[in-house]
């Protein structure tokens, strides 16, 4: 019976430092695969296979689409690409976001959860939002083991605190508890793959993420229409209940928790801010030019209509920054991600799973 010889580790914020760790605590002589999504920017150059080759013993690389998988191997999804899972091979894809990522966590792990079932370990560390937190379900539904980075020690604890209010995670570790235990983990046999079906959403998702035709024109199946637009493309986002986990997506594809749909949101409202601030400190600029002028030419009661609007444009845009530079977006936030779901979000987070770090939940 094969051991648990795909290692699935998603990070985001922070993750570099947590990765080398993990890295340097690995053997060359590993008996299984290690696949990591970063959250990177898609325009620069990835370095993480040269960083990763230099903290440890495992040969690091990014693979191209149809790469055969290796055991002793980390492979490192690509800038602008997502990594999935196939039997055998990986699948290098510039699919639709997800949690306004590509690569993302999420297809990562949910294809290795279908391809591989209980022979996967998924990791979540350090990082910002949720990103994961589906895919590690879906590691967890097909019998796979399911690790979190010990919020309390990781850089950036949302994600792996969202993993662990949403999923029975099996082990919350410090960093340097995790390597060792993918080493033991990679020799120990995994559970009987039969009793852990694929399900058709699982089967569905996956296909998405890898732009099979079929699934993206059968995007009305995914779940029951919101009032929400895709922030990626416009288009009407799909609600759909994952277990305890809300999640969204579009006719196109794209993905998004409540979460990252509040952060683009966010960003896009921030824009149009500075793009309305523009405006009228323009405005005010040409009121307070033809007001002079107007004096100039003895005109004072076009002058004082213009000094009106001048006063009214100052009010505006002195409004305007005060909205800019506070912090009152970030406080609602997860108000909005409340009404969002439909519940409250714990007061105390992860208190169901809370157990001391390194115990197995």
């Amino acid at each position: 019976m094969p051991g648990h010889d795909i290692i699935a580790i998603g990070a985001s914020a922070g993750g570099v430092e947590a990765l080398m760790q993990i890295a340097h605590g690995l053997p060359g002589n590993l008996p299984a695969a290690v696949f990591v999504v970063l959250h990177i920017p898609a325009e620069a150059p990835s370095l993480l296979p040269d960083i990763l080759n230099r903290a440890g013993s495992l040969s690091t690389s990014h693979p191209e689409d149809g790469t055969r998988i290796e055991m002793g191997h980390i492979y490192i999804a690509p800038p602008d690409h997502h990594l999935l899972l196939e039997k055998g091979y990986m699948r290098i894809v510039r699919g639709p976001k997800e949690n306004r990522h590509r690569p993302a966590v999420d297809p990562l792990m949910r294809s290795a959860a279908m391809a591989y079932g209980p022979r996967v370990i998924g990791v979540i560390l350090t990082g910002a939002l949720d990103d994961g937190t589906s895919g590690l379900l879906a590691i967890k539904r097909r019998g796979g083991v399911t690790v979190v980075q010990d919020p309390k020690e990781a850089l950036y604890p949302s994600m792996p605190q969202s993993a662990m209010e949403h999923v029975q995670v099996d082990y919350c570790l410090p960093l340097a508890e995790i390597g060792p235990l993918l080493r033991h983990l990679a020799s120990e046999p995994a559970k009987d793959e039969d009793i852990y079906p694929v399900s058709q959403e699982l089967a569905k998702e996956v296909e998405i993420a890898a732009m099979e035709t079929n699934a993206l024109n059968d995007g009305d199946q995914i779940g029951k229409p919101s009032v929400f637009s895709c922030p990626e493309c416009g288009g009407v986002l799909w609600e759909h209940q994952d277990g305890a986990i809300l999640r969204f997506r579009c006719r196109t594809g794209h993905a998004f928790s409540p979460e990252s749909v509040l952060a683009e949101q966010s960003e896009a409202l921030e824009r149009a801010l500075w793009f309305a601030l523009k405006t009228v400190d323009e405005k005010a600029s040409l009121a307070r030019r033809m007001a002079a002028q107007a004096h100039e030419n003895g005109q004072d009661w076009l002058a004082r209509s213009f000094e009106r609007r001048l006063q009214e444009a100052e009010q505006h845009a002195s409004l305007l920054r005060e909205m800019l530079t506070s912090d009152m977006h970030y406080e609602t936030t997860h108000n909005l991600v409340q009404q969002m779901e439909g519940k409250a979000k714990p007061t105390n987070k992860g208190k169901a799973n809370e157990k001391n770090p390194g115990e197995k939940h």
